[in-house]
């Protein structure tokens, strides 16, 4: 879709195919174009469709707010889920001006502006900021945005509260991890951050600690035990600790205890603790081992292993039943032994190739179980547990 197509869709024409296109969303596609074609030309049906269809994914992170707004493929990959950039949002005062200087399709400006700011946004493409402008207007928002399409280079932080900027991760390869690789550029990101009263980055789950700036704070989101972003609160933003991890959609935060060490390590216990993604990122394994009162099986490894049930928000639980050194021909007896038919598996500081080792177990039984690999010291082992809980 191009700009001049995406500006059609905005027209009273463009409204009545969307309405049209919608209701044949999981429909057949041949029929659903034959249906748009009897009133509407062959380029506003295939913008329409394809609209229809982005929306229909986007209720996933937007709810029903994907109803009413607009989309590019890549706009809609790349945006934040809604209850994340909320959860992002409400840490800015209402009231603040902010700089989006990287606004994509416009996701985290809504939510900025549904915290009481208002937002000067832009993006050097010129159909990624119409779209922006187009959901601002959509929702009702539209005399507290501005969009324009620039180069995030332009924005000068000085003249607001707060710089948000979420540099595009994607380059003609894919997506990159690289922050030099990033649009802007780190160098050129730090230089704005430099010049801003306040900022918050959202960046890169892996962004390597050295990245961060001195003074600032980094925060690792997950939702749904699934880590989202990272996000770096710099200047009056930035909190009392170098580094936190938040949970949500319940919001449970965790920070460093100062009065701990190094996590300790001993033999497997009962029970064996999965840290959350976003304590992992933040390296806040220690914290989660003290919750539960556990140790880690290898120093290097983010598994903890225990003797009691502790139940906390931070790790999922898995009973452990046996622990084999990794053998397939052992593994497959060991589960074939337990009645193993359905069998997650899940690994960390493993070589082994999950795929071809679910193939090659061919298991046949009628119960489920959970296989762990992973290296304790230097040899690698499997443990089988009973399905996991998540608290």
């Amino acid at each position: 879709m191009d700009l001049d197509a995406f500006r059609r869709l905005l027209t009273p024409d463009g409204r009545r195919a969307l309405e049209a296109a919608a209701e044949t969303v999981g429909g057949d596609p041949v029929a659903a174009v034959t249906r748009l074609r009897k009133t509407f030309d062959a380029g506003l049906t295939s913008a329409a469709l394809t609209q229809a269809a982005l929306r229909h994914r986007a209720r996933e992170k937007f709810g029903a707010d994907a109803a009413l707004m607009y989309f590019t493929p890549d706009g809609l990959e790349q945006a934040t889920r809604r209850e994340v950039a909320d959860h992002r949002a409400r840490r800015i005062a209402p009231g603040s001006r902010v700089a989006d200087a990287c606004c994509g399709i416009g996701g985290d400006l809504l939510a900025l502006v549904r915290a009481g700011c208002t937002v000067e946004a832009v993006d050097a493409d010129p159909l990624t900021a119409a779209v922006a402008r187009a959901n601002a207007d959509a929702l009702g928002f539209g005399d507290r945005v501005s969009v324009r399409t620039a180069d995030a280079a332009t924005v000068d932080p000085a003249a607001f509260d707060v710089l948000f900027a979420d540099p595009a991760r994607r380059s003609a390869r894919g997506r990159t991890f690289d922050p030099m690789a990033y649009s802007p550029a780190w160098p050129e990101i730090l230089r704005m951050v430099a010049g801003a009263e306040s900022a918050c980055l959202k960046v890169a789950p892996g962004i390597p600690y050295e990245f961060i700036p001195a003074g600032a704070e980094a925060e690792w989101v997950s939702y749904r035990g699934e880590v989202k972003e990272a996000v770096i609160w710099s200047g009056a933003l930035a909190g009392p600790v170098e580094r936190r991890a938040t949970m949500l959609p319940a919001g449970t935060t965790l920070t460093p205890d100062p009065e701990l060490g190094r996590a300790g390590t001993g033999p497997v216990g009962r029970y064996l603790y999965e840290p959350d993604g976003a304590a992992i990122r933040a390296h806040l394994v220690a914290e989660v081992a003290a919750l539960v009162g556990g140790r880690l099986l290898d120093p290097q490894i983010a598994y903890i292993t225990g003797d009691a049930p502790v139940e906390t928000p931070w790790a999922s639980r898995y009973e452990v039943h046996e622990v084999l050194p990794f053998s397939l021909k052992r593994l497959r007896a060991a589960l074939r032994e337990r009645g193993a038919g359905n069998v997650t598996i899940k690994k960390r500081g493993s070589a082994v190739d999950v795929e071809r080792l679910r193939k090659d177990l061919r298991l046949s039984g009628d119960k489920s179980l959970t296989v762990v690999l992973t290296r304790i010291g230097d040899r690698p082992f499997a443990l089988i547990c009973s399905s996991h809980q998540a608290f």
